[in-house]
């Protein structure tokens, strides 16, 4: 089966097409891969992609002319789009074009709100299952605002924009104030309570109307967590994963109402991040229209969304589409670093000083 995997200089992508080659024993799978930057790491990958290309960004008015060449040259038989822009792109074509292979993607309402994390937040504050959040521009006069209605410990963050771009745990005026100008590219940001738990993810795999497939995980620690000022670098280093129904139910009530807000149809794959307070109640903090970067650590445990998601694209016929929340071993972790395989243990096994 012939699988094209857009952006591959990133570790989703990778990680992605680590768990089919590695974890999946449904198909022999050629993998193709695409990035914009010549210098991107998996471009080069011989031993995990047939063959790469190098392609214009989706704003590019090539993008279409090569990708399109790409796919009829050797043909594809479906494409995983894993960068936001990507999917923003294939998702809105998907409206009023068909596109030129099998693609397992949101519709664009729905993607198009979830980008944009200070939308999504004022669309599910009634329901409230997102922490009181404030958004403001790098321009704004006024940012005692932000204190006034969050008080002296809060969250700031860009409203776009992956892998805790634009954040920090802010407690004073003048730390906001710095922030703001040493993130120039940063036009919109929101603000919201800081949250003192645990750091949860829960993997949502939709298909023509139906839930099918969701699985629970814990961000522990982050890869390089050090070079960022929040810690946070989108890449999990140590992870536990979870068997949390109630989490799941707290992910699905969101997307029960973001679907009906949209009009979109229950398709796609959604990575919906969550944050606890003092007291253990999670509270969304954004909702990813795509895989995130340790969907091979799902893989290694049992839980291979990338299985899943090409088995759909291919119609096969022994894919149970009974409704399954993966469950995992208790105690189950997994560690991860840059270009390793992951590695799931006990933590009870980790060793002690």
């Amino acid at each position: 089966m012939k699988i094209l995997i857009t952006g591959v200089g990133g570790p989703t992508p990778r990680s992605f097409a680590i768990a089919l080659k590695k974890y999946s024993f449904y198909k022999k799978f050629e993998l193709f891969g695409t990035d914009i930057n010549p210098l991107a790491y998996g471009l080069y990958q011989n031993e995990l992609f047939n063959k790469t290309f190098l392609v214009p960004p989706a704003s590019s008015p090539d993008y279409w002319v090569e990708i399109e060449k790409i796919i009829k040259e050797n043909n594809i038989d479906a494409a995983v789009i894993l960068p936001e822009l990507e999917v923003m792109e294939w998702s809105k074509r998907k409206e009023n074009q068909s596109l030129p292979c099998k693609v397992l993607l949101p519709d664009f309402s729905i993607a198009e709100l979830l980008v944009d994390k200070s939308k999504m937040t004022a669309i599910l504050k009634d329901l409230d299952i997102v922490p009181p959040s404030v958004t403001f521009s790098r321009n704004s006069t006024d940012l005692n605002t932000v204190f006034e209605v969050l008080g002296q410990n809060f969250w700031v963050r860009s409203t776009s924009g992956t892998s805790g771009l634009g954040s920090l745990r802010v407690k004073d005026l003048e730390s906001l104030k710095n922030w703001i100008q040493i993130n120039p590219n940063v036009q919109e940001f929101i603000a919201s309570k800081f949250l003192l738990g645990r750091n949860l993810a829960c993997k949502m795999l939709y298909y023509n109307g139906k839930l099918l497939r969701t699985a629970c995980a814990e961000r522990v620690n982050y890869i390089m967590a050090k070079v960022a000022p929040s810690g946070i670098t989108g890449n999990t280093s140590f992870g536990r994963l979870l068997n949390e129904p109630k989490l799941v139910e707290g992910a699905i009530r969101a997307m029960e109402h973001l679907f009906k807000y949209t009009k979109a149809n229950k398709h796609g794959f959604f990575t919906v991040d969550f944050k606890e307070n003092e007291n253990g109640k999670p509270y969304i903090t954004e909702i990813n229209v795509r895989h995130v970067a340790f969907t091979q650590c799902f893989a290694a445990a049992g839980a291979n969304f990338a299985s899943d998601t090409v088995r759909l694209l291919n119609n096969d016929q022994d894919f149970d589409h009974s409704y399954k929340m993966y469950e995992f071993e208790k105690d189950l972790i997994f560690l991860r670093d840059v270009d390793a395989l992951p590695i799931l243990m006990k933590e009870t096994e980790l060793l002690k000083k």
